[in-house]
């Protein structure tokens, strides 16, 4: 028989602490900082986000969304043998987040690790239990992407704190006869560190570096809209799929500009195109799912519809999943 992996449930979690562009000028305003809704929501298409509170990590956006999948799964924590967590912001530096997600959830014994790819973390880690459910080596997996992003913004900097936002992304994904993930495709190129980075590091109970998140706009945008094209077409190809195969286009969420250029590219409409970064912001690893789970349970997408999943990152990071929900 031969074994695929497949999405049997969706969930996610959003902080209850919604901030709209208002209330950001307001913020920034306080602190000096000139900004205005009209200038976000031109050059990103967004609207608002959420803040996490203090004292909430990762590993308790990841628990809510984790529940929440499993329960559209129908699966039982014991029954979940292998837990990747996609994140940048983990709850300490060691031990993994996903090692402190397996403890909330009431879980033990599976294997559990983090992937740390940025906004692409999430199509690395289904890339990754896509390939252990195929080789045997699991059967149930849960693949999260949680981001508290909130915490690394220099709210100093109007070009970056206003994209980004929190939250968490759950899939269910199981072994199974019926063909689920058709084809992965993940890329990095690390001379590209500088333009998208955190880069400061504890040493000697001290953080070295700056800890705030840098961006040069200009060298990501360039950089993604072509790697995603490219990344696109891999798995289209490796599937033996076609551009009007796709039902849904679920891009990771950073800049509607990047995900309409992508669309016509791909000759899609974008009623095809799955958006929630005018609700969520960028989420980082956790925009995707976050994307995948709010589309699932508005009806959007269905059982059975194509879906091309792809994002890109700091690293700098990309890559793609087809499949068939």
């Amino acid at each position: 028989m031969t074994r695929y992996a497949r999405i049997s449930g969706t969930g996610s979690y959003l902080p209850p602490l919604r901030l709209t562009n208002a209330d950001m000028v307001g913020r920034l305003a306080a602190g000096g900082v000139e900004t205005s809704d009209e200038w976000i929501v031109e050059r990103t298409g967004i609207r608002a986000r959420h803040f996490v509170a203090d004292g909430v990590f990762a590993s308790d956006m990841a628990a809510e969304a984790c529940r929440k999948a499993m329960d559209a799964a129908g699966v039982d924590g014991n029954e979940i043998d292998l837990i990747i967590v996609a994140t940048s912001t983990p709850d300490m530096v060691f031990p993994s987040t996903a090692a402190i997600l397996q403890h909330k959830l009431g879980i033990s014994g599976c294997p559990v690790f983090d992937v740390q790819a940025v906004c692409s973390g999430f199509i690395y880690g289904l890339t990754v239990a896509d390939a252990m459910i195929r080789t045997g080596t699991a059967k149930k997996a849960l693949v999260v992407g949680a981001e508290v992003f909130s915490r690394l913004l220099d709210f100093s900097d109007r070009t970056t704190c206003v994209l980004f936002g929190d939250g968490a992304g759950a899939v269910v994904l199981e072994a199974s006869e019926v063909p689920g993930i058709l084809a992965t495709d993940i890329h990095a190129d690390g001379k590209h560190a500088s333009i998208l980075c955190v880069p400061g590091h504890v040493s000697g109970g001290k953080v070295l570096g700056d800890p705030l998140l840098k961006m040069d706009g200009q060298a990501v945008f360039k950089l993604a809209v072509g790697v995603l094209e490219d990344t696109a077409r891999a798995v289209l190809t490796k599937a033996g799929r076609s551009d009007a195969d796709i039902d849904w286009l679920i891009p990771h969420q950073a800049n509607i500009r990047i995900m309409q250029s992508t669309a016509r590219k791909l000759k899609l409409p974008m009623d095809k195109v799955v958006v929630t970064v005018d609700e969520h912001g960028n989420t980082s690893a956790a925009s995707i799912p976050l994307a995948l789970d709010h589309a699932v349970r508005a009806g959007q997408v269905k059982k059975g519809d194509t879906l091309l999943l792809e994002g890109v990152g700091g690293g700098f990071t990309w890559g793609a999943v087809l499949l068939d929900l």
